[in-house]
């Protein structure tokens, strides 16, 4: 991880996915995750692994997990088999994985470094390119990696900084995909 984290952050995303689902009123299950706002859009405009660039407002009714990572990182390294198995596992269940690639070294921000790391790395979901920040930015983001699940209504309910914790995280996606869509 790219800096210490403060102990809020990790009471955030070690308990909250740890929670029961519950059942609202209507009878329509909701998680019983945060609601931690609005995700900001994504505007980036180089992707690859995608034939178009992915907007969060074009993929309501889905869940999407989009983690900030950069591909010299070896925690980053580390969370790509997971998330691997993940869009094996739930994208014909409405889970949309898209790896926000934000460089810290130079020779990280070349577009063809980028497109050969993801080849190598056997990375299968959207990666965009972030070079100057953009997402990273409006996510208010500190670290590689960190993870973030958006809901079917877009927003952000669970945060995970750095690797592993890989079961509340999976049980987060589990919960989130079993939610209803309008």
């Amino acid at each position: 991880m790219k800096k210490f984290l403060p102990i809020f952050l990790l009471l955030l995303t070690g308990c909250a996915a740890s929670l029961p689902q519950s059942t609202t009123l209507s009878g329509n299950p909701k998680a019983d995750l945060p609601d931690l706002g609005v995700a900001p859009e994504l505007t980036n405009t180089i992707w690859i692994n995608t034939s178009a660039p992915l907007r969060l407002a074009d993929l309501r009714g889905k869940v999407v997990l989009l983690e900030m990572w950069t591909f010299e990182c070896i925690n980053c390294i580390h969370t790509i088999p997971q998330m691997n198995a993940w869009y094996t596992a739930f994208a014909s269940q409405g889970l949309v994985i898209i790896g926000n690639h934000f460089p810290e070294f130079p020779a990280e921000a070349d577009l063809d470094n980028l497109k050969q790391a993801v080849k190598e790395l056997g990375i299968q979901y959207p990666v965009d390119q972030d070079n100057q920040g953009v997402t990273w930015n409006a996510y208010k983001n500190n670290f590689w990696p960190t993870m973030y699940l958006i809901d079917k209504t877009g927003r952000i309910r669970y945060v995970r900084i750095g690797e592993g914790d890989y079961g509340n995280t999976q049980t987060a996606i589990q919960s989130l995909l079993a939610e209803r869509y309008p």
